[in-house]
């Protein structure tokens, strides 16, 4: 009898469950823990430096108002995430990173693929060249470990004019979105979905048979589920602990 299928490991934000979000310690820990596949997420500082950070504004992760692209990123590296709503006291306090030092990273771990999030915040504080040129100049060295991933068709659009062999990947928050014509032209290699916008039963297959990764899942009998509708990876903030709670048993 064959083994149920088990899906392949996505770190949301790295290892968020134990480190401040799309942090390099959040990166390194998910390495560490074995993952070879991390979500982070891209803003863009006011002189155009991408950085890893999640939001728009400042304040749930460094306690201080304004917006990221407001500030500098000399301004951003002096600022700390420390996410205490969700950390709490064992929670560290860590440097606001750019993307330039996460393709560092890559470097020493050519075996770990980054999916890069650009978030609207950066696209709607620039033009979408704008942003897709200071992402690109940033990961070009390792541009093989990275694919771009958006809620945006414009900006996935215009990395697929610009590169076309660059792997992108669209996100949705609803399975229908993918039935878009402009969402299918696209043919992105990797396309990313809620769980919760799921159709709630039946074989997932993402147009033109892209690698399908669903987020945020936390429950390993729900990742054995989605993988058994046919999804390649889950999308996990405790990526230590799912990963642990997947791996087969001895002598299994």
């Amino acid at each position: 009898m064959s083994a149920a299928p088990v899906p392949g490991i996505v770190a949301h934000r790295g290892h968020s469950l134990e480190y401040p979000e799309n942090t390099l310690a959040a990166v390194r820990a998910a390495i560490d823990a074995g993952i070879r596949h991390i979500e982070i997420d891209v803003q863009m500082s006011a002189d155009r430096v991408p950085v890893l950070f999640h939001d728009r504004r400042l304040e749930r992760l460094c306690g201080v108002g304004g917006s990221v692209h407001e500030l500098t990123v000399r301004e951003l590296a002096s600022l700390r995430v420390v996410d205490r709503a969700r950390l709490g006291e064992r929670g560290t306090a860590e440097p606001i990173a750019t993307l330039a030092e996460l393709v560092d990273v890559l470097a020493r771990h050519p075996d770990v693929t980054a999916f890069l999030e650009i978030k609207r915040g950066a696209i709607d504080a620039y033009d979408v060249d704008a942003v897709y040129t200071a992402v690109w100049e940033a990961i070009r060295e390792q541009r093989r470990q990275c694919v771009l991933i958006s809620f945006s068709l414009d900006f996935l659009a215009h990395a697929r004019a610009r590169r076309p062999d660059q792997p992108i990947a669209l996100v949705v928050d609803r399975w229908q979105e993918l039935e878009r014509p402009a969402a299918r032209a696209l043919r992105a290699e990797y396309v990313f979905c809620d769980l919760e916008g799921l159709p709630p039963s039946g074989a997932l297959v993402a147009p033109h048979e892209a690698t399908l990764v669903v987020y945020e899942v936390a429950d390993p009998d729900v990742a054995r589920a989605l993988a058994a509708r046919g999804v390649h990876y889950v999308e996990t903030f405790a990526c230590a602990e799912m990963r642990r709670a997947l791996r087969p048993a001895p002598g299994v």
